[in-house]
């Protein structure tokens, strides 16, 4: 069964820092790419990481430069998004997920979600 895990979300003060976790069973992460993707209540679905699990290239969204970074276990087979200096804008639900493409646009797997609450 092909499932993607999210975690290490939770609640944290503003300037700090999470580091989430993406674990993949029932495929191995060998040339996928790996999005990291966040819902806020009542916005649209943005992009905030992708790493291609075969070559390392990644991408940050403007929003999250300087502060994230996105890396790849691939003996583990999983994804790891750094999240330092936190802001209450961050707030979301976190989902990961894999594409065969080779950028971050059409996934073909998602994970089910992690909360993240920046806040005092």
């Amino acid at each position: 069964q092909v499932q993607l895990v999210e975690s290490g979300g939770g609640l944290v003060q503003p300037g700090g820092s999470l580091r989430l976790s993406c674990a993949a069973s029932g495929f191995t992460l060998d040339d996928y790419v790996i999005g990291w993707f966040r819902q806020a209540p009542g916005k649209e679905r943005e992009g905030v990481s992708c790493i291609s699990t075969s070559d390392g290239r990644t991408y940050l969204a403007d929003s999250v430069k300087g502060r994230f970074t996105t890396s790849r276990d691939n003996a583990g087979n999983t994804v790891y998004l750094q999240m330092n200096s936190l802001k209450p804008e961050d707030t979301a639900v976190y989902y990961c997920a894999a594409g065969s493409g080779y950028v971050c646009i059409e996934m073909d797997y998602w994970g089910r979600g992690t909360q993240v609450t920046v806040s005092s």
